[in-house]
Formats: C-alpha cells, sequence, structure tokens
C-alpha cells in the first residue's frame, strides 16, 4: 500500500509545475544571495577626520586607520561642528577629532588626545566601528612607543605581545559562520512549509475524501506523506554541500554521512510539524499564516544571526524546546569543528524526541473517517 502512496506523492510533485523549481532554485538562490546579504561584518564605514594638527603623525594616523580597510574617509573636516553636520545628512558615520598639538604631546610626554564622535542610530555600526577604530589607535600608539624606545637606544619598551590565533574560522569570515546556518534555514523551509500545504490542499481538492475512504490506515498515511519530503530534503541538503564548496570552498571538517544522519531526523521533526498544522487547517492560506508564524519564532530564536547565549533569559528558555537551533549547533559543529555523534548526542536526544513527538501528534490528529 505504500508503494501506491509514494507514487501518489511523486506525480503530484512532478506534474505541479512550481514544485521542481522550488526544489532546485530557492537552495541556489539563497547560497548565492544570503551569505553576502545577511553579514553583521562591519565594513566601509564612512569616516569624516577633524585634523588639527596637520604634523606627519597625524597625517600617518589617518593613513593607518583607512588603510584598515574598514573605513572610508569620507571629508576632512576644518571643526567638528562642521563633522557633525556630516554626521546629521547621513553622509560619515564616525568622526576622528585629532586634538592640536596631537604630534608635540606624543613625542614630549609619550601621550595624545584624540576623540571618537558615532552616530549611534545603528548601535552596532556604531559600537563595532568605534571599537575598531579604538583598536588602530591603541596600535598606533604602540608603534610609536617601540620606535621612540629603539631610536632613544633603550631597546623595545617591555610588555606583553598577543598573538590572536582564530580556531575554525581563521580569517574571521562571517559566511564561513552563516553558510551551514542557511543550509539549515532552507531545509527546514522546504521541508515544514511543503507538508503544511500538503493535506490541506487535498480537503480544498476534495481528494482527501477518496482516500478516507480507503482501508489505508492513518500511521500509513502519514509515512506516505512524510517519506517524500525526507528524500527532497536529501536533495537540497546535497545541492547546498555542492555550492557552499564551489562558490565559498567550504567543506565538512567532520564526516559528511554524520550531517545526513542528523538531517534524516531533522527532516522528520519540521515535517511533522507540517503535517500537524496541515491537520488543523480548513485552507491553505490558514496553513501559510501558522506556518510563516512558527517559522519566523524559530529562525529567530535559533542562534542563526546572533548567538543564543546573548539572548534574555527567557528567550534562550524558549531556545530550547526550538528544535532549529539543536540543528544549527550540529552543523556547525560537524562543519566547521568537526564533532562526531559522541560531541553531539545531547541534540541527538532532543532530535529525536521532537521527532517523535510531531510524527505521533501528526498520526493522531490526522482525521480519517472510514
Amino acid at each position: 500500500m505504500i508503494k501506491y502512496l509514494l507514487e501518489k506523492e511523486f506525480k503530484q510533485i512532478v506534474r505541479n509545475p512550481f514544485m521542481p523549481r522550488l526544489i532546485l532554485f530557492m537552495p541556489v538562490m539563497t547560497l548565492l544571495i544570503m551569505p553576502w546579504a545577511a553579514n553583521q561584518e562591519i565594513k566601509n564605514i564612512k569616516l569624516s577626520v577633524v585634523d588639527n594638527d596637520h604634523s606627519s603623525y597625524s597625517e600617518r594616523l589617518i593613513q593607518k586607520v583607512i588603510a584598515s580597510g574598514y573605513f572610508i574617509l569620507e571629508d576632512l573636516s576644518n571643526s567638528n561642528d562642521e563633522a557633525l553636520k556630516s554626521i546629521e545628512s547621513g553622509k560619515a558615520d564616525l568622526i576622528l577629532d585629532i586634538s592640536p598639538e596631537f604630534e608635540k604631546n606624543l613625542i614630549s610626554t609619550g601621550t595624545a588626545e584624540v576623540m571618537i564622535s558615532a552616530n549611534a542610530v545603528n548601535g552596532t555600526k556604531g559600537g563595532l566601528g568605534s571599537g575598531y577604530l579604538s583598536a588602530i589607535m591603541s596600535d598606533f600608539a604602540d608603534d610609536i612607543t617601540t620606535e621612540r624606545g629603539l631610536n632613544a637606544g633603550t631597546g623595545v619598551t617591555p610588555g606583553i605581545q598577543i598573538v590572536p590565533h582564530n580556531k575554525y574560522n581563521l580569517y574571521l569570515d562571517y559566511k564561513v559562520f552563516m553558510v551551514p546556518a542557511l543550509v539549515v534555514m532552507l531545509l527546514t523551509m522546504l521541508t515544514g512549509f511543503l507538508p503544511a500545504l500538503n493535506i490541506v490542499g487535498e480537503k480544498e481538492a476534495g481528494t482527501i475524501e477518496q482516500m478516507n475512504v480507503t482501508p489505508v490506515s492513518k500511521f500509513t498515511f502519514i509515512l506516505g506523506k512524510l517519506i517524500p519530503y525526507w528524500i527532497i530534503g536529501f536533495v537540497v541538503l546535497s545541492i547546498a554541500f555542492i555550492l557552499a564548496a564551489l562558490v565559498y570552498g567550504l567543506y565538512p571538517v567532520g564526516n559528511l554521512l554524520t550531517i545526513y544522519f542528523y538531517a534524516s531526523i531533522y527532516i522528520l521533526v519540521v515535517s511533522g510539524l507540517g503535517l500537524v498544522i496541515s491537520n488543523y487547517s480548513d485552507t491553505m492560506q490558514q496553513a501559510m499564516f501558522v506556518m510563516f508564524f512558527f517559522m519566523l519564532i524559530l529562525i529567530l530564536l535559533s542562534g542563526l544571526f546572533t548567538p543564543v547565549s546573548s539572548m534574555p533569559d527567557w528567550a534562550q528558555w524558549v531556545s530550547r524546546v526550538n528544535p532549529l537551533s539543536y540543528f544549527i549547533q550540529v552543523m556547525r559543529a560537524i562543519y566547521l569543528k568537526g564533532s562526531g555523534i559522541r560531541e553531539l548526542l545531547p541534540q541527538l536526544f532532543s532530535l529525536l524526541g521532537f521527532a517523535l513527538v510531531f510524527n505521533l501528534w501528526a498520526v493522531w490528529s490526522y482525521r480519517k473517517s472510514s
């Protein structure tokens, strides 16, 4: 019996002129566009400089800031008030105000003053931009201190040299962090939304009544609905892996089969949730809005864009009943760190629990009359 149910489902998918295109083009467009657009790296910060010293040191400082690659010199203002007008008009994001006698004070006392003013309408951009600029100032001061020590014949000033080593993402490329999570989002959208529209679509078409009078059990019927989307999920996952390798040069450090193993469970979770929503919905519009509501909550509280540990306590508690957050942890851990099943046992048990609950709920909530 299951053979004929699967044959029916695949025929419906192939005959639908939109669905095969969606399955192929949605992963391609998402992975080609989203890692570049959904990027929290702060670059191209527009800088207005007020140089009240006009010395060789102030010029050198400005060149060091621009050479960092994070800042674009928007203008050289004659006063702080003039620079503030650039902030107000949106032409500049930060102001670097170099004090008079900057070079003289730096040589004679070893200290000099600069003022950083940030447009904090965008708090993230203002905060990170100020942090970048402060780090460059500190590095510039260290360079001057070292030069002065060498020129005086006293050797390099004693200090602690910090050499950072970035594990798992050597060059701090945000796309490396985002691509595995976007694969999870793709899997959630396709294998969640499509099952949510499946049963309710048959209700609107009237074909569900024909199924209800057959001897097919509720369990077999739901299984026949799940398996096609399970296979679709593997197809989408494979396309995403190929694109990640070809476009971003990103290969999984861990075992690829481990990812497919966890994905097989996760697909059952979101497909089961979609079928539950489909069972309780009377129209496709209703199913779409309910699924969109749940997807919005799941994605925002999953750690996709921001770490769960940075969220308020109540949001962290909600994320514990969010299957999407567990699979994102799995994907990033295997893809970037090379973790195995032993290190990811808590996530495995959580996903198995979600799969069991949602699919049993889908079987129980399907109203079959014989």
